[in-house]
C-alpha cells in the first residue's frame, strides 16, 4: 500500500518508465499481460511504494480513450474485479454471502467506469445478479464471450 508518495513528483513519467523497464510499450500491454490482476496488484508490481491503483486506472483510461478502446478497458476491469471477489468463478448458488460478494465486485466495477458507460454497466450488473451466468464462469480477459455479448465494442 502506498503512503502518499505516489502523488509526489511526476507520477505519470515514473509509471511509464517502470512499464518500459518491464519491456512494454504501453501500460495497456502491461495490464493485458496480467488480465486478472487487480489495479492494486498492478500498481504494486510497478512501484510498491510510489504507484497507486487509481493512477494505473487513470493512465489506462487515457490510453483507452486515445485508442478508442474504452469499452474493452471496461470489460477488462470487470474481469479484474470478479477475479478478486470470486476467484473460483461465479458461484453455483447466489446465497446471501455470494450475492454480496458478486454485488460488491460489480459495484467496484462501476466505480472504475467512465460516466459515458456507467448506466450500461449498472444495467449489466443488475442483469448478472438477476440472471446469473453459468456456475464457475470466470472471465479471464476482456474478450470473454459472455462479456462481449453483454458489452460489445461501441467505439468507432
Amino acid at each position: 500500500m502506498t503512503d502518499g508518495r505516489s502523488w509526489e513528483g511526476n507520477w505519470k513519467v515514473r509509471l511509464y518508465e517502470r512499464v518500459r523497464e518491464r519491456g512494454y510499450d504501453s501500460l495497456t500491454a502491461f495490464a493485458e499481460a496480467r488480465p486478472t490482476a487487480s489495479l492494486v496488484a498492478l500498481a504494486e508490481e510497478l512501484g510498491p511504494d510510489d504507484i497507486a491503483g487509481v493512477q494505473v486506472f487513470s493512465a489506462l483510461l487515457a490510453e483507452a480513450e486515445r485508442s478508442r478502446r474504452v469499452t474493452r478497458l471496461i470489460r477488462g476491469q470487470v474481469v479484474r474485479e470478479l477475479a478478486k471477489a470470486l476467484p473460483n468463478g461465479w458461484p453455483a448458488v447466489l446465497d446471501d454471502e455470494n450475492r454480496l460478494k458478486a454485488a460488491i465486485a460489480l459495484a467496484r466495477w462501476g466505480t472504475f467506469t467512465p460516466e459515458t458507460h456507467k448506466e450500461r454497466v449498472r444495467r449489466i450488473g443488475d442483469e448478472l445478479l438477476a440472471r446469473p451466468p453459468p456456475p464457475g464462469w470466470r472471465p479471464l480477459g476482456p474478450d470473454d464471450e459472455l462479456l462481449l455479448t453483454l458489452l460489445p465494442d461501441a467505439e468507432v
